[in-house]
């Protein structure tokens, strides 16, 4: 599967995911109105609203974008209508060649994790047919649990063409509370019984818990490989360039995805680092940034809400401007 995205990236020539994550105060009046006036003000009007503005973002820039993540949290909060919205969104991202990318961030073991696997990357087995039910070609992985909780998701992805982004060293402001807390690398819990009496010892090698995933995650993309890179990618945000240089070299042949353009302050002279010598090894997601660019200097100064589509096309366009021309 991460050779699909890449021809997609390299034909585009945009190494840019938007990302799909609705919120009822970024839909503009006029598609609340309508849809209220369709179905209520209910959890039913909520997710017509988000879909007729999804489908508007969509059009407008399929032609420019190699794929979408949609954030599945924006449209679990409104239920099974919400759900519905989700897949209709999924479909029909696929419907205008678009690659998705599944941002569910799951994680757990045994039974449970291939559950999760299979409902949004594969196939579930109902009497003697298989049906995809949310069909997604990537999804991201919480990696908390270990290789218990991640290799039924790999498992799935060898068996149906689909390919994680496993969460390495997330955008937001607080994630150095845990990922880059100085750990002892050991090779499983029974070394971990030995920590105390190595504390002090000149030779117990430490390292931010971050590079621990990252060399996990290259270990498990050894599993899953599409030509030079893995199906098995990582998650690293724009926002911690000096981390992403650092995770870059540990990962050569897994595949980036770089939250934290734009809205949350990563620059495109960050994302240098995120990219091999290729010019491949990366893809930059913008959500609000895209979706809400109507809203938003310099966009909201041209761009009527009734025009938010077209914005959001500009602020597509001038992403991939950015990125080309100071992320190489």
């Amino acid at each position: 599967m991460i050779s699909k995205l890449i021809d997609a990236i390299v034909n585009k020539k945009a190494p840019v995911v938007a990302g799909l994550d609705p919120n009822l105060k970024f839909i503009p009046e006029h598609i609340l109105k309508e849809a209220y006036g369709e179905r209520g003000e209910t959890l039913e009007g909520a997710a017509d609203a988000i879909l007729k503005f999804n489908k508007g973002i969509i059009d407008a820039t399929c032609d420019l974008i190699p794929a979408v993540k949609p954030q599945i949290a924006m449209y679990e909060q409104f239920g099974i209508p919400g759900l519905m919205a989700y897949k209709d969104t999924v479909d029909y991202c696929h419907e205008k060649g678009l690659i998705v990318i599944a941002d569910v961030k799951r994680g757990d073991i045994g039974s449970t994790s291939e559950s999760y696997a299979l409902a949004h990357l594969g196939k579930v087995k109902i009497g003697n047919s298989k049906v995809s039910p949310f069909d997604a070609d990537f999804a991201t992985v919480n990696p908390y649990l270990g290789t218990d909780g991640v290799k039924s998701f790999i498992d799935v992805c060898n068996e149906n063409d689909r390919g994680i982004f496993v969460l390495v060293k997330t955008s937001n402001p607080s994630s150095g509370e845990f990922q880059d807390r100085m750990v002892y690398e050991g090779e499983g819990s029974e070394d971990t019984g030995e920590l105390d009496k190595l504390e002090g010892a000149e030779e117990t090698a430490q390292s931010p818990l971050f590079e621990v995933v990252a060399k996990k995650v290259r270990e498990w993309g050894e599993t899953s490989m599409d030509g030079t890179y893995s199906n098995v990618g990582a998650v690293v945000g724009a926002t911690y360039p000096s981390q992403g240089e650092a995770a870059r070299k540990l990962m050569p042949n897994t595949y980036i995805l770089v939250p934290g353009y734009g809205a949350q302050g990563g620059k495109a002279s960050d994302l240098k680092v995120f990219f091999n010598k290729d010019g491949l090894g990366a893809i930059v997601n913008s959500s609000r940034g895209i979706i809400a660019a109507y809203t938003k200097e310099p966009y909201s100064e041209r761009f009527k809400p009734e025009d938010f589509a077209e914005a959001s096309r500009e602020a597509v366009k001038d992403m991939i401007k950015d990125i080309n021309e100071n992320a190489f």
